[in-house]
């Protein structure tokens, strides 16, 4: 299964800044679509007081920083070059995290959608929106916040997509600022389908798309969940994508390139689960020829000899 999508963490709140100018971005999302990218995601378009483009609502209303750049222009003005597809995502106030409470995320984005359709909306590539609120269970209010945030983005955008990418809390889903590498209380397999089923019921029609983070459970658990990832999906109308993380969850040093072995494992259980794309956190500093990370490169070389090799099965299968 190929990797046709990725996201781009231009905040950078808990991976390094890779301190990049249009030159470096244009060059990266050449190498994105070397390997067949076209998609691509912003993560958020804010965390806290830090922004990606100048938005007056937010610089007033939340005494954010006025960016030096205008990233989600620049973002649209390289997909529009490379043909791809871009995702805008919304702010993250923080407040989530701090309070519990979903409500602040829905009172500033509801302003952020507007606001970002009006100035951005008539870029060809503006192909979608992503719900930056991450959850992994029946997180109170989570589906009315989907839901409402979900069903704006759609109307003031005529349909446009929407998606969301939780994660499942398996043994690995510890906070990155833990020395943890895991946990005793995993979510079972029948407790993730009940509490994910009710939640796609809720947000049936509002979100078009969900893309579970892939490294938080085991690689011998990957094919159970897949399943009733997409069973459930399935039967709600969602399309279900795999969030196919390129950075190891499994190394005491968080966070650096995964080993190409773990990423094909979980790529090839989204294919056997027949996902409907793939998707991954994320190219720039975990795949890219110019990532910091050195072993970023080694990752993209051994990823497009894996594309070849794999068209070079599908030939002989076909022949």
């Amino acid at each position: 299964m190929k990797i046709t999508g990725t996201f781009i963490d231009e905040i950078s709140h808990d991976i390094p800044h890779q301190n990049w100018g249009r030159e470096e971005w244009d060059r990266d999302f050449a190498y994105m679509r070397l390997i067949g990218i076209d998609t691509v995601i912003m993560i958020r378009s804010g965390y806290r007081r830090f922004i990606t483009y100048p938005s007056r609502y937010l610089q007033e209303k939340h005494g954010c920083y006025e960016p030096p750049v205008d990233l989600v222009e620049m973002f649209l003005q390289l997909a529009d070059k490379y043909s791809m597809k871009f995702y805008f995502g919304l702010y993250d106030s923080g407040k989530y995290w701090d309070t519990g409470n979903m409500q602040y995320e829905i009172d500033a984005n509801r302003f952020v959608i507007d606001e970002v359709w009006k100035q951005y909306g008539h870029y060809k590539s503006f192909s979608g929106w992503y719900l930056s609120m991450e959850i992994s269970r029946g997180t109170l209010g989570a589906i009315d916040a989907f839901r409402t945030l979900g069903q704006q983005c759609k109307d003031v955008s005529d349909g446009l997509p929407t998606l969301i990418s939780p994660w499942i809390d398996g043994k690995k889903a510890v906070m990155a600022a833990s020395s943890q590498l895991s946990k005793q209380d995993a979510v079972s397999l029948q407790e993730h389908e009940k509490e994910w089923g009710d939640i796609f019921q809720g947000i049936s029609g509002a979100v078009d798309a969900v893309a579970f983070q892939d490294g938080h459970i085991d690689y011998h658990e990957l094919d159970d969940f897949f399943a009733v990832n997409k069973k459930i999906a399935d039967k709600y109308g969602l399309q279900c994508w795999t969030n196919a993380e390129s950075f190891d969850r499994d190394m005491p040093i968080k966070f650096l390139p995964i080993k190409f072995e773990k990423l094909r494992l979980k790529l090839e259980a989204a294919q056997r689960a027949g996902y409907d794309k793939a998707i991954t956190f994320e190219f720039s500093h975990f795949m890219s020829p110019q990532s910091a990370y050195p072993q970023a490169g080694n990752l993209f070389n051994r990823y497009k000899e894996y594309l070849k090799d794999r068209q070079f099965e599908q030939r002989d299968e076909q022949l």
